[in-house]
Parts: C-alpha cells; sequence; structure tokens
C-alpha cells in the first residue's frame, strides 16, 4: 500500500458501528445508495480523524464539542463547504441512530457550528434552451446518426424529467403499473419512499404511448419504463451519460445535470404563475424552504426582464 494512501477503515469497526446503520438507511429509510456512499464516506473520514488524533471509536462516547469544531476547521482544507455539511449531516444521523439504541447517551454532533452556505441558486435551462435539447434525439435519427429505439428512449427520458418533474432515479424506477395512462399520471416513489402523483404533460405522455408502442418488448405492470438495448432498466449513470450528448449537440454547458431538467420545470412553472405549494407537492419536497429557492431564480428573470424593457429600469 502507498504512504499516500488513507488509513482503511478496520472490517471490525465497520461492522459493528457502521454495518447496522447502512442497513437502517438502505431498508428502513430508503436513502438512496448515494445518499448511503457519502454517509460511509463521512464516518470512514472521521474514523481517520479519530486515529490521527491519538483515538478511535472507543472514544466516541467523550467527545466534546470543542474536538468537534477542531474537526469542522480541518476538514474545511479538504472539502468544500457543501460537502462538509453533507458529511455531518451523516455523522449526525449515526450518532442519532446509536444513541435510540442505548449504545452512547448523548450525540456531540448537535449544536456543532458549521461554516455558513452561500446561496447557491439552482441552474436552469431556458424554454428556448429546452426546446433546443429535447429536439436532439430526432436531429440524429433524421441524420441517421442512432436508431429509432435510441432516438425516442432518449427523448422519453428527458421529457419524462422535464414535462413531470421526475428524478433520474423516479425516471428509471418507473414500472409501467405506476402510470394511469387515462389520466397522463405517474405515480412516483420518491425519497423516504413516500409516493406522489405526477402529471406528466401531454407532450411526455404522447412520447411514452409512442415508445410503448413500438419498442417495448413487455409493458406488463412490473416491467420497466426507461430501458436499454437489452431491454433492461437503465442505469442512473447511463442517463446521465446520454444526456450529455444532447447538451453538446444543443451547444449548451456540459456540467448541466438531469436534475438541472428538474429546476428548469419548478422555474417554468413558477414563471408561468403556478403556485408555489402546488410545484412543492409536484416536486416531492417534504420543506417548503427547499420549493422556495426556485423562486429567487424567478424574481431574478424578473427583474432582468424588467431591466431590459422599462424605460426607468
Amino acid at each position: 500500500m502507498s504512504d499516500d494512501a488513507p488509513l482503511a477503515v478496520p472490517p471490525e469497526v465497520m461492522a459493528e458501528w457502521w454495518t447496522p446503520f447502512e442497513t437502517f438507511l438502505a431498508h428502513e429509510r430508503r436513502y438512496s445508495g448515494y445518499t448511503v456512499r457519502n454517509y460511509r464516506q463521512a464516518f470512514e473520514d472521521f474514523y481517520r480523524w479519530m486515529k490521527q488524533s491519538g483515538r478511535d471509536e472507543s472514544d466516541f462516547e467523550s467527545l466534546e464539542s470543542r474536538e468537534l469544531r477542531d474537526f469542522v476547521i480541518e476538514a474545511q482544507r479538504r472539502f468544500s463547504r457543501r460537502t462538509l455539511h453533507n458529511h455531518v449531516s451523516g455523522l449526525r444521523a449515526l450518532f442519532k441512530f446509536w444513541l435510540r439504541r442505548g449504545r452512547v447517551q448523548r450525540n456531540p454532533w448537535v449544536g456543532v457550528p458549521l461554516p455558513k452556505l452561500g446561496k447557491r441558486l439552482p441552474k436552469f435551462l431556458t424554454e428556448e434552451q429546452m426546446k433546443r435539447l429535447l429536439a436532439g434525439p430526432q436531429r440524429l435519427l433524421e441524420n441517421e446518426a442512432i436508431d429509432p429505439f435510441t432516438a425516442w428512449r432518449d427523448r422519453l427520458v428527458m421529457e419524462l424529467i422535464y414535462g413531470g418533474g421526475l428524478r433520474v432515479s423516479e425516471v428509471t424506477g418507473l414500472n409501467y403499473g405506476h402510470i394511469e395512462f387515462d389520466s397522463g399520471v405517474a405515480r412516483v416513489l420518491g425519497k423516504g419512499r413516500k409516493e406522489r402523483l405526477c402529471p406528466l404533460g401531454k407532450v411526455a405522455l404522447q412520447v411514452l404511448q409512442k415508445f410503448r408502442a413500438e419498442f417495448a418488448r413487455d409493458a406488463g405492470p412490473s416491467a420497466p419504463v426507461v430501458v436499454n438495448e437489452k431491454r433492461e432498466r437503465l442505469a442512473v449513470r447511463q442517463v446521465q451519460l446520454l444526456l450529455k450528448r444532447y447538451l453538446a449537440l444543443a451547444e449548451l454547458p456540459m456540467d448541466l445535470t438531469p436534475h438541472k431538467l428538474r429546476h428548469s420545470y419548478a422555474t417554468h412553472l413558477l414563471n408561468a404563475g403556478a403556485d408555489l405549494r402546488l410545484v412543492q407537492e409536484l416536486l416531492g419536497h417534504a420543506q417548503l424552504a427547499t420549493t422556495q429557492v426556485y423562486t429567487h431564480v424567478s424574481i431574478a428573470r424578473l427583474k432582468e426582464v424588467h431591466a431590459k424593457a422599462h424605460p426607468r429600469a
């Protein structure tokens, strides 16, 4: 092993402190694999810091807020503020888990101050940019650069995210049995296993119906909607990669992710006058504050229009 390689957490420590918590996150809280992975990285990083400080898991019970503040200060050299917030959130949840099971008598992470996060407005595409992006599969099909299955599958993926406001994991997890074709609504299982109803929109529904009729080998209730060439469920990573192709084709920023299509969905709804609480329900946000960030985008856009159009702006 290289001297620069990070210290591995002993298997017995992982089995004792991490594995039960991981099972709880995955099977009881139904957290995404992405979140579980990040929380694991947070635990491993914190354990390494403990060892470098001359301590180990036997000292978890005696940790003081002052020591954890030192950890936060030191961690800022290695992580962005947002990553640090996510790591501490995972560690706070870990200790809360063991507190409820009587293994520790208190959660030392409660009240530990963190650096403030700067307000970061979500990136989104304008309606004209969205049109260019969504037209990409048809352009490639007309030029015979891709086959019809891929063209309609790729368009379906983007239409479901933008037309229905679905998360990428919700799109890849969607089965035909989740969709009420008569009403054009999908029953989506979101974060925390919470179910919500998502109107898909006329265009997304039309694309879905065409894809089902012409390309689906199995459209039974348990069959996945979005599939690869082998008709297996498409992975989240594959969705991320296919979007890159169409961003390049539409000459749009390559750092835009599938989630930014969801941002565009929310922003365009609010720009058109949709009620904030309705948008919250459509997005499946637990807290209204999560949705309110899109109002800042809408206000910024309104001010931009006002500045360009009004003689006294």
